[in-house]
């Protein structure tokens, strides 16, 4: 399963990085992850006009796009846009952060699993 993290390298710049997810074979319940811990679930919804200037996750966490697309700009200056079905890993709690904004006429919803 694949995965985008965004993290703060050691001179605070921020950057995308693609992941896989390793899954084994669990038979009849499908391929499975190993269990990660986490302390707590978000749910949200951002309106068309969602636009967040520079800012830092608040905490490590993954976050899950159920409907609508946000586009992420990271200090390095890459976008990527993100829309159902991608999972975001948020990591860059320190450093110049990243910015955020909703695509499209519609509302966002997602899910923040927070892992801190």
């Amino acid at each position: 399963m694949k995965i985008v993290r965004i993290y703060s390298d050691s001179d605070g710049e921020s950057h995308f990085e693609d992941r896989d997810v390793p899954l084994r074979d669990r038979g009849l319940v499908g391929a499975l992850s190993d269990k990660e811990p986490a302390t707590g679930i978000v749910f949200r919804t951002t309106g068309p006009d969602y636009d967040y200037d520079w800012h830092n996750a608040p905490e490590r966490q993954y976050v899950i796009m159920l409907q609508g697309e946000v586009e992420i700009e990271t200090s390095d200056g890459t976008v990527r846009r993100l829309g159902a079905g991608d999972i975001l890993l948020a990591e860059d709690t320190t450093g110049k952060g990243h910015r955020s904004r909703s695509v499209g006429t519609g509302p966002r919803q997602s899910v923040f699993v927070t892992l801190d």
